[in-house]
């Protein structure tokens, strides 16, 4: 899976800025709202996978079980707090893929082996997308993880196209963003702006 521009959807995201992120080279979507019901996450997942599948990019759902698997996406994001995640692999079977938040060394180390097939590592800045996140890990933070760990990596929390050659040069397989995808002008430039520089960097 090519994690390398990981868009993360907004509360209340409409789909034509899902079509936007695509259409500017978005290699994964993940579907995040923390306002919508299970049934409306499924729905809105559902309209979206055949026009993400034509792309050949993988829709990931987050936190969500049954939404996930009522919806047959490719794949769940859990946090730390979200349940074991042996168990929650045991509930999705083995072909989901499942990914897993990682702020501390501890929580690495904790993380179940075999289980899990890629980290969001973060939040490497404070982000006001989650008011309630972690302390923030910093540069050194997130390559402290990535070095420990044969896991791909996506950097997450106040990623800017500024940091993309910092986070390659980290070890990072790519990054995750929210804003700057969605509080952009132009979101599908935007897009194409961060794939451009991922590339090259």
């Amino acid at each position: 899976m090519n994690l390398s521009i990981y868009f993360v959807t907004p509360d209340g995201v409409e789909d034509a800025l899902v079509f936007a992120a695509l259409q500017g080279g978005a290699s994964v979507i993940q579907l995040r709202d923390k306002t919508a019901t299970d049934a409306e996450m499924s729905a809105q997942a559902r309209r979206l996978l055949p026009h993400l599948h034509e792309a050949g990019v993988p829709l990931i759902i987050n936190d969500r079980v049954e939404a996930a698997l009522s919806a047959k996406v490719d794949g769940l994001h859990i946090g730390q707090s979200d349940g074991d995640p042996t168990e929650i692999r045991k509930a999705i079977g083995p072909n989901f893929k499942l990914g897993l938040s990682v702020s501390t060394l501890d929580q690495l180390t904790n993380a179940p082996a075999g289980i899990v097939d890629y980290l969001g590592v973060g939040p490497v800045r404070a982000t006001p997308t989650k008011p309630d996140h972690d302390t923030p890990i910093g540069f050194d933070g997130l390559r402290a993880i990535t070095t420990a760990t044969n896991l791909p990596v996506v950097a997450i929390g106040g990623i800017s196209i500024a940091d993309i050659s910092e986070i390659r040069s980290s070890g990072c397989a790519g990054i995750a963003v929210v804003s700057a995808i969605s509080a952009a002008d132009n979101p599908e430039t935007a897009t194409r702006n961060l794939a451009a520089r991922w590339t090259d960097a």
